[in-house]
């Protein structure tokens, strides 16, 4: 008897996972599972890569840990330099964290003590957007818009953090609205919001570039996101980035808001940083933000046992040196073409999928009850539930969720398979998907 607490209390005990191999897990029977979503859109490199096996087992044999109130360590330093020699200019520092939610923590206390530093104490809300995911810690819930997630939580949420409307072309753009219409006029809720709450009330806006497991590999529309910067720009509001599913190469270049032409004041990254290789994340910060501390208090009030442990810095920094090397992010754009091909092909004129969408090697389909209506499947009938469930006893892994369109209704299945996969084994992915989706439709029929 197992005395993990585990996700579902009653469930069948899932299998137990022995080991990795490239983009395959195989289990206590041999059975191998084709890892088409990166478990959550973690193993962007597959599984046991030997570089970066090696790396980790080089930094435990030399130094696995030492406490960075006390010291600083070599993989911590050389990662940092690597992450901000590529990062959008303006971005400077970085500040570590163990993964994405606790990333998202630290964005929130670093904004709100900026404005402390720089003398305007007032401003403390915060503005997210509807169908967004930042995470499962009090902080991270209370700046999503995942209201599945948030609503039993609720009365212990953080009251300051408040939401608009996503960037969703396919649900929320007008007959006969143009993208960039569109886009800006939805990119306008938040100045209303900010002048609803009061301009020197604000803090900050959070947005994932490229939406993930909430609303399913969802990217705003040309022109969404320089618009948000303007109005950030006007109001002496913080724009924080949560790249922590999107980022890393994840959609086919190293940080998903280098194709919207926009630099956030903080990034948050985590997930394909150190590929599961051991826990990390991180915030990028830009200069002024790093200026207010130094210039001000020198101290950031905050803080976590095993940020920038040594080991996970040596992991991740051999997993982007791996990126690069291997020349990867085109790769991305490549098999992203294949991949977005791939499923046009399959499911583009399928009845039931309404939406095919996403960028490099991140993308989703949306399910819905009737093509021509948009009208999603009854939410009691669990479809996305069905369609993974039949995709594992296949031997595929991929990610559905529901809730896609306001927490309770809608279903979607995301694929963001590793970096280093080839051509044929993405037609695998889309063809055991597409049997998979059949098998759930005649479960709910």
């Amino acid at each position: 008897m197992s005395h993990v607490f585990p996700r579902v209390i009653g469930s069948a005990p899932p299998p137990v996972a022995m080991r990795g191999e490239g983009p395959y897990l195989i289990d206590q029977t041999g059975k191998r599972y084709l890892d088409a979503s990166g478990g959550a859109a973690v193993s962007c490199l597959g599984h046991s890569h030997p570089a970066v096996v090696a790396a980790i087992c080089d930094q435990v044999g030399r130094m696995p840990y030492a406490h960075t109130g006390a010291f600083t360590n070599e993989p911590m330093e050389a990662l940092a330099d690597t992450l901000i020699a590529d990062a959008p200019a303006g971005l400077d520092w970085v500040w570590y964290v163990s993964g994405g939610s606790e990333g998202v923590e630290a964005a929130i206390k670093m904004a709100r003590q900026y404005f402390l530093e720089i003398g305007q104490p007032q401003r403390k809300h915060f503005i997210a957007r509807r169908q967004s995911y930042h995470g499962n810690t009090l902080g991270g819930l209370s700046a999503g818009g995942n209201f599945w997630r948030r609503e039993p939580y609720d009365p212990i949420l953080v009251p300051v953090m408040h939401h608009i409307a996503p960037c969703y072309a396919y649900r929320d753009q007008c007959d006969g609205e143009s993208e960039e219409a569109y886009g800006l006029r939805v990119a306008d809720e938040l100045e209303a919001k900010i002048l609803e709450l009061g301009p020197d009330t604000v803090a900050a806006f959070m947005a994932e570039p490229v939406v993930g497991a909430t609303a399913g590999a969802l990217p705003a529309v040309p022109g969404y996101f320089k618009r948000i910067r303007e109005i950030c720009d006007r109001h002496g509001v913080l724009l924080i980035f949560d790249e922590v599913m999107c980022g890393m190469g994840r959609t086919g270049t190293l940080y998903a808001c280098e194709q919207e032409g926009v630099t956030p004041d903080l990034l948050i990254m985590a997930k394909g940083l150190g590929a599961g290789y051991q826990p990390i994340g991180a915030v990028l910060v830009a200069d002024k933000v790093f200026a207010a501390f130094r210039d001000g208090s020198g101290y950031f009030q905050h803080g976590h046992t095993y940020m920038g442990h040594a080991t996970a810095c040596a992991g991740a920094l051999a997993v982007q040196r791996v990126i690069k090397e291997e020349g990867l992010l085109q790769r991305v754009r490549d098999l992203g073409a294949h991949l977005e091909s791939g499923l046009n092909e399959r499911f583009g004129n399928h009845h039931h999928v309404g939406d095919i969408r996403g960028r490099g090697l991140f993308w989703a389909i949306e399910l819905v009850e009737d093509r021509a209506t948009k009208a999603v499947f009854d939410p009691g009938l669990k479809l996305h539930a069905k369609i993974k469930s039949a995709a594992f006893e296949r031997g595929l892994m991929c990610y559905p969720m529901g809730g896609t369109i306001d927490g309770r209704n809608g279903d979607h299945v995301i694929l963001a398979p590793p970096y280093n996969i080839d051509e044929a084994t993405i037609d695998t992915i889309i063809d055991l998907l597409g049997d998979s989706v059949e098998d759930g439709l005649s479960a709910v029929s």
